[in-house]
């Protein structure tokens, strides 16, 4: 057995993890142009499963047919031939004996394009225009529209179509969600106080703002198996502003990280841009660490962001985080656990070489065919 603290066996609700190595959730643009995914799709996922990841967290799903669709050729969780295309994801995926979840996404102000809205329309807590331009890897040009304040009525849709498309992800073969409130997109504006300006309960100070995302967890939690697992992710940086940072600090990372585990997540997955560094002030903790601090005692946390290092995924582990996941070092090392564990050397990632001109998923992210099922 080995003795390295990245292999130890780990549980999330009822599953039972072989290492704390996850793959993080990251944008492609490889489903059908009316959200089904696909058998390449299937073939991508399963190869992390089959290099020893022990999770695997999907790229963002758009959870309503309105405003959650953040980009063309997103896949979706909305309708009944989005749920039987990603059952071949899934049985390809549990083929490794992995689980795999489904990471629920609502785009909010940052749409770079959606084919359900008129003239680009968009959503948000409050009608501020997000920074920068749209990517041109994901599909999107120019610069993003000025939403619309969400009402109340938005409000109740989106909230209901994240519970919908937790439902169908069950319905698909996943073994659970993880609700996006992080990197700028709809339920993380809500954390966000310059994205969030509304004067009623859902603004204004820490408690006020984490209300909408924490019912979103409530009702997701709610409405699915209690064998079904529930995460959220969360962050301070969006794409948009990678140098945000919450005007409270601490207290309000002592808020949100208690009221969303306390609603009913069975796990917390923090974004920083580089876990080992401390994210509140010089000497302050890392956003992992106040997640482990201010999470209540039964969540799970899980850290993501410059983890690809062994050694600096060992520290995040020895300060706090039970589970870790990787992004670019997961595309560069489909079979980083295996690597790490046989102490072989590791790629380094070249975007020029997976996420240009588009994150589409190139050729050879995808293995001819998928592992085959025991017999």
């Amino acid at each position: 057995m080995s003795d390295d603290v990245l292999f130890d066996a780990a549980t999330l609700n009822d599953l039972t993890l072989d290492n704390r190595a996850g793959l993080a959730p990251m944008t492609r643009v490889s489903a059908t142009a009316d959200g089904r995914a696909t058998e390449e799709m299937a073939r991508y996922y399963a190869k992390f499963g089959d290099g020893g990841f022990s999770f695997l967290v999907t790229e963002g799903v758009y959870t309503d047919d309105t405003y959650s669709q953040g980009y063309l050729n997103q896949p979706g969780l909305v309708t009944e031939d989005h749920v039987e295309a990603w059952t071949q994801v899934t049985d390809a995926v549990h083929d490794t004996d992995t689980p795999i979840f489904a990471q629920l996404m609502h785009a909010g102000a940052q749409t770079q394009g959606n084919p359900y809205t008129d003239d680009g329309d968009t959503i948000a807590p409050s009608a501020v225009q997000p920074n920068g331009e749209k990517s041109e890897a994901y599909g999107g040009s120019g610069e993003y529209a000025v939403p619309r304040e969400a009402t109340h009525d938005d409000l109740d849709e989106a909230r209901a179509g994240f519970v919908a498309a937790a439902e169908n992800a069950a319905e698909a073969g996943f073994d659970g969600v993880e609700i996006h409130s992080a990197n700028g997109y709809f339920l993380n504006e809500f954390l966000s106080a310059d994205a969030n300006r509304r004067d009623d309960e859902y603004g204004g100070d820490p408690e006020d703002r984490v209300r909408f995302p924490a019912e979103v967890v409530a009702a997701v939690a709610e409405a699915v198996p209690d064998e079904f697992v529930v995460g959220v992710r969360v962050s301070q940086t969006k794409v948009t502003d990678d140098s945000y940072e919450w005007p409270e600090g601490t207290d309000a990372a002592e808020v949100f990280f208690r009221e969303l585990s306390a609603a009913g997540a069975d796990y917390v997955h923090t974004v920083d841009a580089n876990t080992a560094e401390p994210t509140f002030g010089a000497d302050g903790p890392s956003l992992a660490e106040a997640a482990a601090t201010y999470a209540t005692d039964d969540t799970v946390i899980v850290a993501n962001g410059g983890l690809g290092d062994p050694d600096a995924a060992r520290t995040a582990v020895e300060s706090g985080a039970d589970l870790f996941t990787l992004g670019t070092s997961a595309l560069a090392n489909p079979d980083w656990p295996a690597r790490v564990a046989a102490g072989d050397d590791l790629d380094e990632f070249d975007p020029a070489h997976f996420l240009a001109p588009k994150a589409t998923i190139s050729d050879h992210e995808a293995p001819a065919e998928t592992r085959p099922a025991d017999d």
